[in-house]
């Protein structure tokens, strides 16, 4: 069983709770980053252990290094049927659906079956921003070339990478020889956002706590791969960004003259409470999704940056840390897919001319994606 603590039914019972009480006892739990009960913070290691309520043994997929990302042979050995349900946020560098491919991967070559739990896309699944993820650029923010707001669900996306994703890098670029499954969901629409599905959300990570984090997040998320802090810490992260270098009235002004649709930029004073800037007081603002309709969050976030790298001057920097167990790129262009965003930012390009850099890919996957849908 692959899954985390969003892994509920509709009455908040755990997946792993539901097959005990069906007589069904799962030899092994996967858990991917954060880890099966979701207790580690964002690029922490979680070892191996049992489950402290069934005993079961537990397997990490998200160690220390690019190797314990996926199930090892031994892991695999005694089971029959690989069962994933993850609730993923309808973003490329969310993590949980390069879990779920590499374990896919890696049941083909054991010859373990692999059933996929649909689940809601939280976003929709009609809209796509982003561009490809160039050779070279491919990491476990994008281990194959997908837009950054896919408008996939997880199976999906199974699906697409059970046929190989040509377009992309060489890890998924070929067919997999996996015998899936795919259980569909009832009843949701391509439309559909989270909560039309009546459901409760449950945080599927420390720093996704509701549905309004998940709407920002595929623009936000790009600030992870700055020195400027995305909110971690907060009790809104990804909504909230800044530095103690950061003006936040004159970024909130910055902003306002793009005329962004459906958000609004309020300036503000945080102290987050770990992570970058901790205990310290910084600038910023918070970002509020005023119509989800017409937002784009990504383009949100690229003008974020754009803004952050004029508003931040020289104490500005991008990200020069090993990021997600790559060393030789900047953490923004794995983020981006390529160098062309950071290179587009510095040298002074406007939004327009930014967006044309991903645009034609964003189009091009819109048509290639069709044959994989399983909803209207």
């Amino acid at each position: 069983m692959l899954c985390h603590p969003a892994s509920v039914d509709a009455q908040l019972v755990h997946v792993v709770d539901r097959l005990m009480a069906a007589g069904v006892r799962p030899v092994r739990l996967f858990g991917p980053e954060h880890g099966v009960r979701g207790e580690a913070q964002d690029m922490v290691s979680v070892d191996g252990e049992r489950d402290g309520r069934t005993g079961i043994p537990v397997t990490s997929l998200y160690g220390q290094s690019l190797g314990s990302l996926q199930p090892t042979q031994e892991a695999l050995a005694d089971t029959d049927v690989l069962l994933v349900d993850l609730q993923d946020i309808g973003t490329r560098y969310y993590t949980f659906i390069w879990t779920m491919a590499l374990s896919m991967q890696a049941a083909a070559r054991a010859g373990v079956a692999v059933v996929v739990l649909d689940r809601p896309n939280p976003l929709g699944g009609s809209a796509i921003e982003g561009g490809e993820v160039k050779p070279g650029y491919d990491s476990f923010v994008g281990l194959a070339s997908l837009p950054v707001r896919h408008g996939l669900t997880i199976a999906e996306v199974a699906r697409m990478v059970r046929a190989g994703i040509p377009w992309g890098g060489p890890r998924f670029a070929s067919p997999l020889d996996v015998d899936l499954t795919v259980v569909p969901m009832r009843g949701w629409r391509r439309h559909d956002f989270y909560e039309a599905t009546g459901l409760p959300w449950v945080i599927p990570s420390p720093n996704m706590p509701t549905v309004d984090t998940a709407f920002v997040y595929p623009g936000l998320c790009l600030v992870e791969g700055t020195n400027v802090s995305e909110g971690r810490g907060t009790t809104r992260p990804f909504e909230i960004i800044g530095a103690p270098f950061i003006d936040g009235f004159r970024l909130a002004e910055r902003l306002a003259g793009h005329r962004l649709r459906g958000v609004l930029f309020r300036p503000l004073w945080f102290r987050p409470t770990f992570h970058k800037f901790a205990g310290q007081v910084c600038g910023g603002i918070q970002v509020h999704v005023t119509d989800r309709a017409v937002f784009e969050p990504y383009r949100c976030g690229v003008a974020i940056l754009r803004e952050l790298h004029e508003v931040g001057g020289e104490s500005f920097r991008w990200r020069c840390e090993p990021y997600e167990f790559v060393s030789d790129r900047p953490a923004i262009d794995l983020l981006t897919g390529s160098d062309a965003l950071r290179t587009g930012i510095e040298g002074g390009l406007s939004l327009a001319e930014l967006e044309a850099t991903w645009l034609p890919a964003q189009r091009c996957f819109a048509e290639r994606r069709r044959s994989f849908l399983l909803y209207l």
